[in-house]
């Protein structure tokens, strides 16, 4: 049996709600010293950016310590630094919390805010915004949310606990439920259950259908329509079965009834400039219901945002929405 390797503690503190990001060296490799493996793989950081950091003391061993930039290479070992953060926009709405006890948090997103730390969005996220304004360091997503999309985000405090919550997702034994504000069809039957296979291959911005096996499953509802908009507008009730990547706003393109404000479906929209939080993608994951592992309560939690294209179509489309007035 392959025995897992003990990851020690990290040496560095967070830093505006971020972890240090941590390196482990290859068991294999024709690196000298540390440093000629860190300058090939943090090539994308810019020429001498990584000997700025050992010049600077920032990248550290296990014990805390400055490793010199001419320390050998020593397979298996563990260095820890902290990224420079990316100049960020703050997204300029509230992260409501929903419910907190000493195990969980609960929290409303808004959109245009990211679940956790990923590309160009590292302190501005949920989860940094949240270590920093709760004082919680341990505090993790046992999900996550597309950054676009508002509602429901459970995070865990204890990160020994944190694999108990992630299960109940893998295994589906959480309930979503999500709405959505969609072009109106009336020849489209619903309700209906969509079934398809859907990739979505690394460096492609969108996901795809495909013949084969369907490992994506979603059940869309309408729940009212009206004549809103260009041929009237309806909100719609999705429950995905499962979790692929983009799979009910895929799916609602499948169907016709592309979901509003979706810059990657049907069509790839030029990308919008750092501070643009006009007209928001019109999802929102409403529900949240799962039994909690920890403590065996049924836990049930709703979101309390309306959609802003239901609310108030002409608001919406003309870019004045303002996020936290749109609430029940």
């Amino acid at each position: 049996m392959r025995r897992r390797t003990r990851i020690p503690p990290a040496p560095l503190p967070q830093r505006h709600g971020v972890d240090p990001v941590r390196v482990r060296l290859p068991a294999a490799g024709a690196w000298a010293t540390v440093r000629e493996h860190l300058v090939e793989r943090l090539s994308g950081a810019g020429d001498g950016v990584v000997d700025g950091m050992f010049d600077a003391g920032r990248i550290v061993g296990a014990d805390g310590r400055a490793v010199p930039a001419d320390a050998p290479y020593v397979p298996g070992m563990f260095v820890w630094f902290h990224r420079e953060l990316p100049d960020e926009v703050p997204v300029p709405f509230p992260l409501e919390v929903v419910y907190r006890d000493e195990h969980i948090v609960v929290v409303d997103k808004p959109h245009f805010l990211a679940t956790t730390p990923r590309g160009s969005h590292v302190a501005e996220t949920a989860l940094a915004r949240l270590r920093r304004e709760l004082a919680l360091p341990t505090l993790g997503a046992a999900h996550r949310l597309d950054r676009l999309t508002a509602g429901l985000v459970l995070f865990t405090v204890h990160p020994d606990e944190r694999g108990a919550y992630q299960t109940l997702f893998r295994d589906r034994r959480v309930h979503k439920e999500y709405e959505a504000v969609a072009p109106y069809d009336p020849g489209l039957a619903l309700p209906r259950t969509v079934r398809s296979r859907i990739v979505k291959e690394r460096g492609e911005l969108t996901a795809r259908e495909v013949a084969g096996e369907p490992n994506a499953v979603s059940r869309v509802e309408l729940v009212e329509h009206r004549p809103d908009g260009a041929g009237g507008l309806a909100r719609y009730r999705l429950v995905p079965g499962t979790g692929q990547t983009h799979q009910l706003r895929v799916h609602m393109t499948a169907l016709g009834v592309p979901i509003l404000g979706d810059p990657l479906y049907p069509e790839v929209t030029a990308p919008r400039p750092a501070g643009d939080f006009r007209r928001p993608l019109q999802l929102l994951a409403r529900d949240l219901e799962f039994t909690d592992p920890v403590t065996g309560v049924e836990h049930r939690f709703r979101s309390g945002r309306v959609l802003a294209a239901w609310s108030s179509y002409d608001r919406w489309a003309a870019g004045t929405y303002d996020g936290p007035s749109d609430r029940q």
